[in-house]
């Protein structure tokens, strides 16, 4: 967080839980099955591991109620437009799909991971945004200030 002191450390974070790898693993351009594959082989140091140099952004759209509960069963739409989006990939958490209609619907708190890539932050960041405003779900909410 930059200060009006100088740059400050809230957290460091090194889990790789969902929105640290949703943001992370779309950079990579090695295959990740080789890097764990040298990694189970104890070769890590014998393979190349490269990394896009494209900005990458999530946002993670969140059910209402959460962090204390979660809105379960609430219908989610616009996936499908949204994925249109050039360098965008979305990734489920707490969804799942409705025995009857076979759509998603809301499942858990942390609902979606809003992940764009491209050649600088910012369009990134408007790549994201705009996917996430294409995805409606009752209750929706997600933070507005990710790479501001």
């Amino acid at each position: 967080m930059l200060t009006e002191t100088g740059a400050k450390v809230l957290e460091y974070n090194v889990r790789l839980g969902d929105p640290e790898t949703q943001v992370i693993l779309p950079r990579l351009s090695t295959p990740l099955v080789d890097v764990f594959e040298a990694i189970a082989e104890g070769k890590l140091d014998s393979i190349e591991v490269n990394w896009s140099e494209e900005s990458a952004v999530c946002v993670v759209m969140a059910s209402e109620g959460y962090p204390a509960t979660a809105t379960p069963n609430q219908p989610i739409s616009g996936l499908k437009e949204a994925a249109k989006i050039p360098g965008v990939q979305v990734f489920h958490a707490g969804t799942s799909r409705d025995d009857e209609t076979g759509k998603y619907v809301t499942s858990g708190g942390r609902v979606l991971g809003v992940t764009a890539l491209a050649q600088d932050l910012a369009t990134a960041r408007e790549r994201a945004y705009s996917a996430v405003n294409l995805i409606d779900f009752k209750g929706k909410q997600f933070r507005t200030d990710i790479a501001k």
